[in-house]
């Protein structure tokens, strides 16, 4: 089985690896409309409904706030996996990944891989592994890019290898309304969770057909086959499951900040198990924020962070963004205030909070892999805080409007900036500017994220996205992508996989 590695950038760090992969202001966060909630309760495609209490959480490190537990869900599953696709190496055109068929379903167990429904593995023995080697991928190399199309309420899977958009998901009943926004990659690449902001709900679909699941029992699995086929809600048998969250029931307290952990990894398996996902959003209490580890595999609430006097300049925004350090500790930000880290070590788990310099804004948010966070705000320069120094740093000549950021693993920081619209480039060893580079068509730049061969990704929300030779930067491919796409996270997995795994 072939690792995959990041292609060797500028110093020539090479990372083993494994993937399956509206203007400044509040108005570029107001799409869509709030939709009717259940609070407590989860809606999913079919299967067995699965329901845990939360831990309760207070906090003690730090200037941390005490907080409770209050809300519960309850989950549904649909799915299983493992994937059929190939792919050749970047820029190539291949067989993109998902059926072979063109009409109709995919027999379960027709895979190019031969591998075990339960860990996308070989049907053979595995042989000794470390992580980053196989990651359960079988022996395909493939990366995607998830795209939320926050007008259609859909995600896009987008092959980075070939540039081809293979696949398109609901992320919910309710179309535009669902209003998706962030999405989160999990290390192995073969999930990826959507947040709806419009709904408060999250829906984790399965990369590869081999984790979907055959809920009819007919011995096909159906599933979206290219961009056009856009199937019903719950119809989709890669979706694996969604929960709705008990929010307060407008757009800006739905689900939005949201990361992945890596789970434990089994070294006979050669995978990860038990992967976690974090999720903040805003529930009915006033000043309150809520930050909830989920089961990746079920949705199922496992426990409840509680963030007391949660002001960020504006209470009617929720955690704007997170995403792991390299210790697996959860960093995530409100929009207009605090920084604050979960410490996931402690059980239960705690939590500090750091106020940033006024100018800060946390449009956009990631963690580079030497563990300091980084912030793009939309009114101010871009900020990047030293957790052993807690200092801020404001980055010079970078005053502007700007939204997503993510690291590379050669020391780069890019990030999407609305005006003047282009991309950013910040040397995160010096947190020194390197350049601004134009972008020809500029709408508003919102996400970016960095794949695993160490391309860079920007999406802008007007239907279209980039693709960055870090070393050949004017040479950028144009990916178009039908829809509005408000969105910005680690939407390749890139950011996981910089933090955790070896280089």
């Amino acid at each position: 089985m072939e690792n995959l590695r990041f292609r060797a950038l500028g110093r020539g760090v090479a990372v083993v690896l494994g993937l399956g992969l509206t203007g400044c202001g509040d108005s570029g966060d107001g799409t869509g409309t709030a939709g009717s909630t259940s609070a407590g309760t989860v809606s999913a495609s079919t299967g067995t409904s699965a329901t845990t209490e939360p831990t309760t959480t207070v906090p003690t490190s730090g200037n941390s706030v005490s907080g409770t537990t209050s809300d519960s869900g309850t989950v549904s599953e649909s799915a299983g996996m493992t994937t059929t696709g190939v792919s050749t190496g970047p820029d190539t055109t291949a067989s993109t990944g998902q059926a072979s068929a063109t009409t109709g379903g995919v027999t379960v167990g027709d895979t190019s891989t031969g591998g075990d429904a339960s860990t996308g593995g070989s049907t053979g023995v595995m042989p000794p592994c470390e992580p980053g080697d196989t990651m359960g991928m079988g022996d395909v190399e493939k990366s995607y890019l998830w795209v939320a199309n926050t007008d259609q309420g859909s995600v896009s899977k987008v092959n980075t290898m070939t540039l081809i958009e293979e696949a398109r998901y609901r992320t919910g009943p309710q179309g535009g309304t669902e209003s998706p926004s962030r999405t989160a990659v999990s290390l192995d690449g073969r999930f990826v969770i959507v947040n709806n902001r419009g709904t408060g709900s999250s829906a984790v679909i399965a990369a590869n057909l081999d984790d979907c699941k055959d809920k009819n029992n007919n011995g096909m699995i159906e599933t979206s086959k290219n961009k056009n086929d856009l199937m019903a809600w719950q119809a989709d048998e890669c979706l694996m499951w969604s929960v709705q969250h008990p929010f307060k029931g407008d757009i800006g307290s739905g689900p939005r900040g949201v990361t992945w952990t890596p789970g434990t990894f089994d070294k006979d398996a050669c995978v990860f198990k038990d992967p976690k996902i974090w999720v903040g959003f805003l529930p009915v209490a006033n000043a309150t924020a809520h930050m909830v580890r989920l089961d990746g595999m079920t949705g199922a609430v496992e426990e409840t962070v509680v963030i007391n006097n949660w002001v960020q300049g504006d209470t009617f925004w929720g955690p704007y963004g997170a995403a792991l350090d390299k210790d697996k500790n959860v960093w995530f930000t409100g929009l207009r205030g605090e920084l604050f880290r979960i410490n996931t070590i402690n059980n239960p788990a705690t939590f500090d909070r750091w106020s940033p310099p006024p100018a800060t804004q946390s449009y956009g948010m990631t963690v580079d892999p030497d563990g300091d966070p980084w912030h793009g705000g939309c009114s101010g320069p871009v900020t990047t805080f030293n957790p052993m120094t807690q200092v801020f740093t404001a980055i010079a000549g970078t005053q502007a409007c700007h939204r997503g950021l993510a690291a590379d693993h050669n020391g780069n920081v890019w990030v999407a900036s609305n005006g003047p619209c282009g991309l950013v480039q910040i040397d995160h060893k010096t947190n020194t500017l390197i350049k601004f580079h134009n972008l020809n068509p500029c709408s508003i730049p919102v996400g970016v994220s960095v794949d695993l061969e160490g391309y860079v990704w920007l999406v802008d929300e007007a239907g279209w996205a980039w693709k960055i030779d870090p070393l050949n930067v004017p040479a950028m491919k144009k990916v178009d992508i039908v829809g509005d796409h408000y969105t910005y996270s680690d939407m390749t997995g890139g950011q996981l996989k910089s933090v955790i795994l070896p280089q």
